[in-house]
């Protein structure tokens, strides 16, 4: 019961706060320069619908259940929590540091700095990697294979796209210093990618 519990506290504060980034930290034209290139559509596109496909099969896909002990589908469960809570850490921590110059959308401010600093010392997209570790812990949460195929994958595949859209554009800002950045420095994960 707690952990259900913790896991719709933390659940809903994941999704109350990505509201509130996308309404309140997008780059408005005139403030900034913008190079979307549409990918935040296209990434909350998937992102809804790879939760909502993924919640399905999880519910209904009987064939696609974990197939294990009563036991160890309680560990299951504190795995997941304990990711969700991670990757909330990380993708929080990693938008309050930039503070101004985090956009929802791919936006470079006038005033903006190449940020090295904490968490992007060892990784240049801590927060998609918060992200990340947030989509894996809700498909194994469903305890559902497809589930858990359908809420990874094809939001990762989105986070590739803008990817790719931000690096063009922190290129295009910060010239050689980045160009440095990304030889040093992996993009989600310390050391491997």
């Amino acid at each position: 019961m707690l952990l259900s519990w913790l896991w719709k506290i933390l659940y809903w504060s994941w999704l109350i706060t990505e509201i509130y980034v996308l309404v309140v930290t997008r780059t408005r034209r005139g403030k900034g320069t913008i190079s979307d290139r549409g990918s935040l559509v296209v990434l909350w596109t998937v992102i809804l619908i790879a939760m909502t496909l993924g919640g399905w099969a999880g519910d209904v896909y009987t064939a696609g259940k974990f197939n294990l002990p009563d036991t160890t589908y309680y560990v299951v469960r504190i795995i997941a929590l304990v990711l969700l809570a991670v990757g909330l850490c990380i993708r929080w921590t990693a938008i309050y540091s930039l503070g101004r110059s985090f956009s929802a959308n791919v936006a470079i401010h006038a005033t903006q700095k190449l940020n090295r600093s904490g968490l992007f010392h060892y990784m240049r997209h801590p927060s998609y990697t918060g992200m990340v570790i947030i989509f894996f812990a809700v498909g194994l949460r469903m305890e559902n294979w497809l589930g858990l195929l359908l809420v990874t994958l094809p939001p990762y595949a989105a986070l590739l796209y803008r990817i790719h859209v931000e690096e063009d554009a922190l290129v295009a800002a910060f010239g050689d210093d980045y160009l440095d950045y990304q030889r040093t420095t992996r993009r989600i994960v310390p050391g491997l990618y």
